[in-house]
């Protein structure tokens, strides 16, 4: 008599797995998030039991062969986060909120790839193939010689690719739609998204075409599935932006071929995504130099410095509450930390304030070199007094209030130069014999050492 298959049960936020229900996930804290899963035990008497595996051949490192030139896909923004392009048999998977632009920055990238006379599939789970060409032909690309399909059944899918020759490039939107017959349970739970990722990676690495696979995100923002899904691929890339912004930012999370924070930069159109090759310009399009809680921050995204304009306002609290703080597109903690800095230090009373502070633009930053600017966008709307136009800020600032080096300054100097800013605040140099790169012509340097050096500058200007 055939045995029952086993029952195990699995949680669908991070995919840890149970011998038994239970109410909360002991590995992520959520509840009701377990689904039981059926496993087909292994008999002792089976082949696959008793067969021994066979020894695999060792190589040495000095052996290897030259690597495959990567598949660029015309996307300057996109090649730069993928680390100059797709590397081939690799698997990258993208998520983002939905409506964010995921299936838009893919399919134009599917498009230039087969205008190049690359074999590209595009396989769709959530839309028929008629609306696929409806999407290509508003974005202007529908003249590509681009194969389509809609399928969820992955066996199905399979049996396509080992079929089709010369494929270069396999888009699946998206996997949480994706079906596998001989997983017993609905699209979109944990035991069918590992297996079928499972399936289409083991192909992809075999076959030699790149796979990009597109995730679906939960409320948190962290990519729905079980958490070995990113373990599985070579990258992971979300996909970033405020719908209230035309902005969007393609950032990687993972990447086993290139760096981890470099970002691209693209503005969503009624076209489709457009790249953004200066983003420093765009980013500070619209700002008044002339409006005290304004200052310049010369950050750094990956390889690329980006100018952002760091905004503060200060209110008095109303009533006997808490004085509030609210912060957009940066750390909460740190704002808090760098008021009890500029209270105890400096001398600067903030703590009966309301204090709300924005990046404008719609981008996240977390580098601590930050911390200059936003105290100098502080100090300014405490004190009433506009910063500099032509002035940038960057340093980070530590518990006692010194002011300290931050990495790459050279790349934020030229940047500023070149967007036409005649002057740059940052930290001093410790020691007499580090001498710093010539300032680009027409810039100014400003070096201080302690954030009360910033405090009493703008006082004297007042």
């Amino acid at each position: 008599m055939a045995k029952r298959p086993a029952r195990q049960f699995a949680c669908r936020a991070c995919g840890a797995v149970y011998p038994k229900w239970m109410g909360q996930c002991e590995a992520c804290g959520e509840w009701n998030t377990l689904e039981e899963i059926a496993v087909e035990p292994l008999a002792a008497s089976s082949p696959r039991a008793s067969s021994k595996g066979r020894r695999v051949k060792l190589e040495g490192l000095e052996g290897m062969a030259a690597p495959p030139p990567r598949i660029r896909t015309s996307i300057e923004e996109l090649d730069r986060v993928l680390g100059g392009g797709l590397v081939p048999a690799s698997v990258v998977l993208v998520g983002g909120d939905p409506g964010i632009g995921k299936s838009t920055l893919l399919l134009q990238a599917a498009c230039k790839l087969a205008s190049k006379g690359e074999r590209v599939l595009y396989i769709s789970g959530e839309e028929a193939v008629d609306q696929i060409r409806l999407r290509a032909l508003r974005l202007g690309v529908g003249q590509a010689t681009l194969d389509l399909a809609a399928s969820i059944n992955v066996a199905d899918i399979v049996a396509t690719l080992e079929a089709e020759p010369d494929v270069r490039v396999v888009v699946i939107d998206s996997i949480q739609t994706m079906w596998l017959k001989t997983v017993e349970s609905a699209p979109g739970s944990v035991s069918q998204v590992r297996a079928c990722a499972f399936e289409l990676i083991r192909l992809a690495k075999r076959k030699g075409f790149s796979l990009i696979l597109v995730g679906h995100v939960t409320k948190e923002g962290a990519l729905a599935g079980p958490r070995v899904l990113e373990h599985m691929v070579d990258a992971v890339m979300y996909f970033e932006g405020d719908r209230g912004h035309q902005f969007r930012i393609l950032r990687a999370a993972k990447n086993r071929f290139g760096a981890t924070d470099e970002i691209g930069v693209f503005a969503m159109t009624d076209r489709g995504l457009e790249e953004v090759s200066n983003p420093s310009a765009l980013f500070l399009a619209e700002r008044r130099g002339n409006i005290a809680g304004s200052a310049v921050f010369a950050g750094l995204e990956g390889t690329r410095p980006v100018l952002l304009e760091v905004q503060a306002l200060l209110a008095p609290k109303s009533g006997d509450n808490a004085p509030r703080r609210a912060v957009v597109g940066w750390d909460t903690s740190r704002l808090s930390m760098l008021l009890a800095v500029l209270e105890t230090r400096c001398g600067v009373k903030l703590s009966g304030m309301d204090v709300y502070l924005n990046v404008a633009g719609g981008l996240k930053v977390a580098e601590p070199a930050a911390d200059l600017a936003v105290a100098a966008a502080l100090i300014s709307a405490a004190t009433g007094m506009p910063t500099s136009s032509g002035e940038v800020y960057f340093g980070e600032v530590g518990l006692s209030g010194e002011v300290r080096q931050v990495s790459q300054a050279d790349a934020r100097l030229k940047e500023a130069a070149k967007l036409g800013f005649d002057k740059a605040v940052l930290p001093r140099r410790i020691a007499r014999g580090s001498a710093r790169t010539k300032p680009p012509e027409g810039l100014t340097l400003r070096e201080i050492g302690h954030l009360s050096d910033l405090v009493t500058a703008d006082m004297e200007a007042e």
